[in-house]
């Protein structure tokens, strides 16, 4: 604990937890409605987007956010327009997308003398990596992603309880939808640094899947799922955070490492107190 104590008047790690905070927290949010709507592994198929285009910045000299943003969002958008199509298409689309990007990165960094430093950072994650724009690239993600939630929570509701009635109330689904894939494109890419490439999908969907598992015990409302799926984002990016500075391993491998194990703990509990109330 002392340890810790005197890391965190360290700069960079409180820069670290600042963004950290906030950006688990968008995830979180996004998280809960994209793993209602069945979109979760949209997450993964960004993550690998994001790692091709950071592997291509690197590589060539380029701001890896100028190049990473655009390239990131661009495919989700694609990536969610396939979506939303009935049938194998959408899966299709996005395992070809994530699969395809992930081999592109990884070629491009082989070409390139292979992994260094920086495409190191990005797919396992690094306190070190983070800096004072991050923190400020989180404040306005926080700030879109909570006022998304505060202006229209009603029509997001809807929209994820029921599309259809949605579309029949004269709400233009596609345009909450894509609005939501634009988001989760920010939330990943500014969150690459932080849980890097290979496990930013796991900050938008093992909170989402754990909150749920708990209200479903309890027969909970969507605002019930919203609520207790942030907090537990939160408190496992801190709890996770403890352990990588603890235990000296990568920040995001420390992150899911958490929320995994409790998403673990949270279904034997479950699965016992379902048991118990069958008797």
């Amino acid at each position: 604990m002392d340890k810790l104590i005197e890391l965190l008047q360290y700069p960079f790690v409180a820069r670290a937890f600042a963004a950290g905070i906030l950006i688990s927290l968008c995830a979180a949010l996004l998280g809960a409605v994209l793993v209602l709507k069945h979109y979760s592994l949209i997450g993964h198929g960004l993550a690998d987007v994001g790692f091709a285009s950071l592997s291509v910045a690197v590589a060539f000299g380029l701001p890896p956010m100028l190049v990473s943003v655009p390239v990131v969002v661009v495919a989700s958008f694609i990536i969610m327009a396939y979506s939303q199509r009935k049938g194998i298409a959408g899966d299709t689309a996005l395992g070809v997308t994530a699969t395809s990007s992930l081999a592109l990165g990884i070629i491009v960094t082989s070409l390139k003398k292979g992994f260094n430093t920086d495409v190191y950072n990005y797919m396992f994650g690094s306190i070190l990596a983070m800096s004072t724009l991050d923190i400020v690239m989180s404040v306005i993600l926080a700030v879109l992603v909570i006022g998304l939630y505060v202006l229209f929570y009603n029509r997001i509701f809807l929209i994820t309880a029921d599309e259809n009635f949605a579309v029949s109330a004269g709400i233009n689904v596609g345009l909450y939808q894509f609005l939501i894939s634009f988001l989760t494109a920010l939330t990943v890419v500014i969150g690459m640094k932080m849980t890097g490439t290979l496990l930013i999908s796991s900050l938008i969907i093992v909170p989402a899947v754990t909150a749920r598992r708990i209200t479903a015990l309890r027969t909970g409302s969507f605002k019930s799922l919203i609520l207790l799926t942030s907090i537990i984002s939160v408190i496992c990016f801190i709890a996770g955070m403890c352990v990588s500075i603890l235990a000296n391993i990568p920040t995001g491998a420390g992150i899911v490492a958490v929320s995994v194990g409790f998403m673990l703990v949270v279904s034997v509990v479950g699965g016992i107190i379902v048991r118990v109330k069958r008797i």
